[in-house]
Parts: structure tokens; sequence; C-alpha cells
């Protein structure tokens, strides 16, 4: 396989910005390897050796790759040309702070024109709109010092929104200062309140346990953020600039992809090696924060319990007491605080969903333990039956073992054999497979390990432009042909959603979970815009970048796309993350459904359908009847509140008693959603249920079959 062009199927659950798309972890390397060739000594001297000349050619060159190559297909236009305009300014200013509804207006000229002009190779528009911005943060700047240096009254009641991104934009200036007021207002009172909570629990606490990152006055911490931001924001280069909105052009045609200029290459190997040692998370900005979209299985993050996907990282603390604010810094630089050797800690302070002020969550980094992120089995017993719990975090695969002909190479499929070799062993009537945190993988594996469930037939069908292939089960052989229940979440997607399909389409088991999957249906492809540098007419050999793109589209067997709509359930079980606005339908851009015929299906149980409705009624009275998992459902009814919470209080009291009341609950909340993720086999109230679902559906088979 050539390391600079090949299709891929990206993890879902992973915000398509310019850093935080992960490829599966098999292709992580091959876009490493990608990157460090596609790089010169000039690129690593900075970003502002690019010519006009080059940037017309890189311009173009991504444009009309995206336009013939996309899978949409859709042909520029003043619509498409709308949303890249739209984009662009958001990019730069997602909180809408920096520009009013008249500097927008003052470019309008471009709103319609702007793809067209970057076919074209005329990129201007995206300096000129930059240039504004850092014009506007430095008057930020200057704003913030001569407010910060007043007096401020917390005692006055009003209020500010709590997401300034779903906001119009200010007017005028006048209405910009006053938000620029409230926002550094909210921002102070933030790191007051924080503090204030420090200093009684440091009431109990020893003085040299205690974290030292309140202890610096919070003025001092708002400027010197502002500081080290407009830094960035004064010394960016050139070519980082153009990317931003080659990047918005791009994601302008689908969610996931993007144009990454070349030195992100560098914020990729960090972010790889943020997977290997360090806290094992993966990172985006949005609005402002550095936010966690991945937690990696087995990593020092999610072995904490108290960090969760969604959760924003307001600063980090290192063991020597030094403390850094990640507020509007970039992913790059912000891992560079929170990485870290293996055995030394680190102090996060976690902003969680719509909470009043942060907590405090300290970590030892580590190695992170891939053997956590295998395939796990465990056997329950569940009112007389023996049910099998298959635990999946993702389909792995070691693709360069098997490349290498390897016939041991790791992979998914073989360790998923495996345990069901050990259930037949003791007697298994049932198995749960919990796919709740998988999030993708490889495709290969995932169309073997549904072979081990089949008795032949389609698995997937995948559509490219007017080529439509479909990929079989490999293998006539069955693993295990007992009852089988699937359990899933809005996390699960990709290669998780392409196997639950597929047995769901076969009525080969019974799908629980929440009201939907993740709904990633595409296919992208990774090119390394350095090959095509041939027809750049001034024979620069500067590098020019990599794009990404979808390519082609997944079917499930009996014809529906899971893009977009994910698969949905047979059971729908309560959960913490079905309150999460999580899922490719909440991606701006996203592909949408599709639907194409049925390849011919194998079907295994034509009698699934009446055993369902029977499942979900005993199912329903069950929880009705079950005291902790009623308790559970008072908590997300909680989570519920705090979430939909659209303005949040500028009055310290007001501000101070909402978060006591709130910090119960959020704590409560956090533990059940750490029960939930991490398989907390007493506790996990969802996984309970499925067991005894699968108890049911064993029950209903013919003689109680046993595993075969």
């Amino acid at each position: 396989m050539h390391k600079k062009f090949f299709t891929l199927l990206f993890a879902a659950g992973v915000l398509a910005s310019n850093i935080s798309c992960a490829a599966e972890p098999q292709t992580l390397s091959h876009i490493a390897d990608s990157r460090k060739q596609q790089r010169s000594p000039a690129a690593q001297t900075g970003g502002d050796n690019y010519t006009a000349a080059d940037f017309r050619n890189i311009t173009a060159m991504t444009a009309r790759m995206l336009n013939s190559h996309h899978y949409s297909t859709v042909p520029m236009s003043p619509e498409l040309s709308a949303k890249i305009f739209d984009r662009y300014f958001d990019e730069l200013d997602p909180m809408h702070m920096f520009f009013t509804t008249g500097d927008v207006a003052r470019f309008r000229d471009y709103r319609n024109t702007i793809g067209f002009k970057l076919q074209n190779g005329e990129y201007q528009f995206a300096f000129e709109v930059y240039d504004l911005y850092r014009r506007r943060y430095s008057e930020y700047r200057e704003f913030s010092r001569e407010m910060l240096d007043s007096e401020i009254d917390f005692t006055v009641k009003e209020e500010i929104a709590v997401d300034l991104s779903k906001q119009p934009r200010p007017e005028n200036e006048q209405d910009m200062h006053e938000l620029w007021r409230k926002q550094l207002k909210h921002e102070l009172l933030s790191l007051r309140l924080s503090a204030r909570l420090e200093r009684e629990a440091r009431q109990d606490t020893p003085e040299s346990a205690a974290p030292q990152q309140h202890l610096r006055d919070p003025k001092e911490r708002i400027l010197q953020r502002q500081r080290d931001v407009g830094n960035n924001v004064d010394k960016r280069d050139r070519i980082d600039i153009l990317g931003v909105l080659l990047d918005c052009m791009a994601q302008s045609y689908g969610a996931h992809s993007d144009y990454q200029a070349p030195k992100l290459s560098d914020d990729m190997d960090i972010q790889m090696s943020l997977s290997l040692t360090g806290i094992g998370a993966t990172l985006t900005n949005e609005d402002g924060y550095i936010k966690i979209v991945e937690l990696v299985p087995g990593g020092p993050a999610e072995l904490s319990g108290k960090i969760k996907v969604g959760d924003r990282i307001i600063s980090a603390t290192q063991e020597n007491g030094d403390s850094v604010d990640l507020i509007d810094m970039p992913v790059s630089k912000a891992v560079q605080y929170i990485r870290g050797e293996k055995g030394t800690k680190v102090t996060l302070e976690i902003l969680s969903g719509n909470a009043s002020a942060p907590g405090k969550v300290t970590i030892i980094r580590d190695r992170i333990n891939l053997q956590a992120g295998a395939a796990k089995g465990d056997i329950k017993e569940v009112n007389g039956v023996r049910v099998g719990i298959i635990t999946l975090p993702s389909f792995y695969m070691d693709f360069e073992a098997a490349m290498r002909g390897d016939a041991n190479a790791r992979k998914a499929s073989t360790d998923v054999l495996q345990i069901l070799s050990e259930f037949r062993s003791k007697d298994v009537q049932s198995v749960v497979i919990d796919l709740r945190t998988n999030g993708g993988g490889s495709l290969p594996d995932a169309i073997t390990l549904s072979g081990l469930f089949l008795a032949g037939g389609p698995v997937v069908q995948i559509k490219s432009g007017s080529n439509l292939e479909q990929q079989n089960d490999p293998s006539s052989a069955i693993a295990y042909s007992g009852p089988l229940v699937i359990l899933t979440s809005k996390m699960s997607a990709s290669a998780s959603e392409i196997f639950t399909g597929a047995l769901a389409d076969a009525k080969r088991a019974v799908v629980v979970g929440d009201s939907r999957t993740f709904g990633k249906g595409t296919v992208l492809r990774v090119e390394s815009l350095d090959r095509y540098r041939s027809w750049f007419r001034n024979g620069s050999q500067l590098p020019a970048g990599s794009l990404t793109f979808e390519i082609a589209m997944f079917f499930r067997p009996a014809g529906s796309s899971v893009q977009q709509l994910g698969i949905i359930p047979d059971i729908i079980l309560p959960s913490l993350t079905e309150e999460m606005q999580a899922g490719e339908i909440y991606l701006d851009n996203h592909l949408p459904w599709d639907q194409i015929p049925s390849a011919g299906l194998n079907i295994w149980d034509r009698d699934l359908d009446r055993k369902i409705i029977q499942l979900r009624r005993q199912s329903a009275e069950r929880i009705a009847a079950n005291a902790r998992y009623q308790a559970f459902i008072r908590q997300i009814e909680h989570f519920r509140s705090i979430r939909d919470r659209r303005m949040i209080s500028l009055n310290e009291e007001e501000r101070y008693q909402t978060y006591r009341r709130e910090k119960q609950i959020a704590e409560e909340t956090e533990r059940l959603l750490t029960e939930e993720n991490t398989g907390n086999r007493n506790n996990d109230v969802i996984l309970l249920e499925a067991l005894n679902i699968a108890a049911d559906l064993s029950r209903m088979s013919d003689g109680n079959s046993k595993h075969k």
C-alpha cells in the first residue's frame, strides 16, 4: 500500500478539525510516515518561505480536488461559497466575540463568490479577515487590562449565555464591548469561585497535598492567558492562516473532510504520542476550550474515573506547582503541558458540561497499556442462565504484522474467537457484546468478526460514485450460534456500526442501548498534496499539506446507510450517553442518510421480531421495579437540567449557591457515568439489564440451547 495514497475508515466520536480527526489505529503510522516524508528543511524554518505563487497553487489544487473527488459530488455554487464564508468567520471567532455583523457585512462581496475564487487560486480573503481578527484581539487585550484594573461589582444581578456560539454576533462595537465586559466578568468569577472552593477544601487538607494553581491572582491568570493567545495570533505563519480557510472549505463539503497545513503534521505526531505516553486522551479545540473527544481504553484519564468525553480542560499544573491556563490555546501547544514522562503527575482543571465551576483531577502519566484496549471476556450467572460478556473497545488490527504475512498478527476477531472458545468450554448459554465505547477501527476485521456469528451472506455494501461493492462473510464456519445481544451507545461508531448492522439485518442479534449509534457511515481518503507538486508552475518543492475527504459510503446489507441516523436498537435503555449531543447528526455539513437496494439477506431467526416485543416488555417491567435503575434515571434527569441551562448568573452568591447544588449531582453523575463506561459489573445498571435481556432471550430459544 502506498503510504501517501490510501483509503481509510476514521474512528467516529472524534471531531473533524485540523488536528482532532483520529484515524483508525492501524493507519496512524501511515499518516505519520506520509507527513514526515512531505516535510522539507524549508518547512521547518517557518511558513513565510511560501510565495504568492505557492499559495495560489495550493489553494487551487485543494479546491479542485474537493470539487472533483468528494463523495458528495456537489459542484461549486453560491450556496457552497456562503458556507465557506460563514465557516471561516466562525472558525476564527467561534464565540462570536470579535466580529460584529457590520464587520461581516464589509466582506459581503466574497460571500457568494469565495468558493469560485479559491478554485482560481485567489486566497487574499483569508488574510484580509485574519488581519481584522488580529486587530480585534489586540483591542480585546487592551479592554481587558483596563477593566481588570477597575473595581468589578459581583453583586449585580445579571447573566450571560452559556454557549456564546449559539448567540447572534454583536450588532456594533458598543454591543461587542458589552459582551467583552460580561465574558471577562464570567471568566473572573469562575476563577474566584474556583479559588473560594479550594480555600474551603484546604481547611481539611494538609498544606503539602493541596494543588497550588488557584493561589495565583485570577486577574493575572486571565492577562497571562491573553498574552499567550495574543502572541500566537500575531506570530501565526501565513501558510497556517491560509490553511484555516482551506480547512473551512473542506469541511463545507463534509463533516470529516479537512485540509492540514504542512506543520500540522507535527501536531499529529504529538497527538499520537499522547495516545502512547501521557494521560491517554484525544483533544480538540472547541469554542476556545481544549475539549476531550476520546479516551484511550486503559489510559490514565479513563482509569481515573473522573474524566469523560466532552469535558473541557481549563488549566494544567505540574508537580512543581507551575501552572498554565489552556483556554484559547492551540491543541499543539496545550498537549505540551498535558503530556509528560511516565510516573509524573499533572493536575487538570476540568469543566464538565454546563457546570458553574471547574473541578480538579490529578493524573499520574503512564505509558498506556494497550492490552487494556483488547477484547475481554467474562461470565455471569443471571437467573440460572450463564451469560458471557465480551467487551470490545475497538476493532483493532496490527496491519504492519498482517502485511508482513504474520499469521499471528493481533486483531480483534482472533481475540474474540479465543474468548468464544473459552465460553464454549464453560457452557455459556447466551452472549452480550458490549460496544458502547467502540469508536470503530479495522473494516476488514469487522467483516471477519461478523462472520464468527453468521452463516454466510453480506456484511456491508460500499458505494463510491457509480460503483457498488459488496463485502460478504468470508467463512462458512460459525464460532457461536447461540442467543446474542449487542449493547451499543451514541459512541458506537463506524466499524462497530457495520458489525451491528450486519447482525441486525440478518436477525442474528438483539440490539439494545441508546436510541441510536453515532452515525459515521463514510470512508475517508487522505491525500498528501506533495504528490501533485508537478502541477505547480513555479516548480516549488515546499510541502503542500494534506487533504482528507469522504470518498465512499457504507450501507447495511438491507440497503440502509448508517450515515447520520446510525442504528436504532430493538430495545432502548436509559443512559447518560443518551443525553449527550454526540453523533454525526450534530456535525456541520454531515452527509445525509441514504438508501440502496438490499443485497439479499440470510435470515437467521425469522421469529426474532416477535421475541423482541416480549423482551422489550419484560425489560420495561424490570427497569420500573429496579430501585437502582430508577435512582440512575433520576440522576439522568438532574444531568439533563444542567445540560439544558441556557444562561448563567454573573452574581457571585447566586453562582456559588447554584454550584453547591450542582456539585453533589455532578459528582454522582460522574460516578455513574464511570461505571457505565468502564463496565463495572456490579454497578453498571445498563450492562446488568443487557445481561437480563440475554438471559430472557436464552430462555426463549429452543431447548435453552448452549453455545455450539
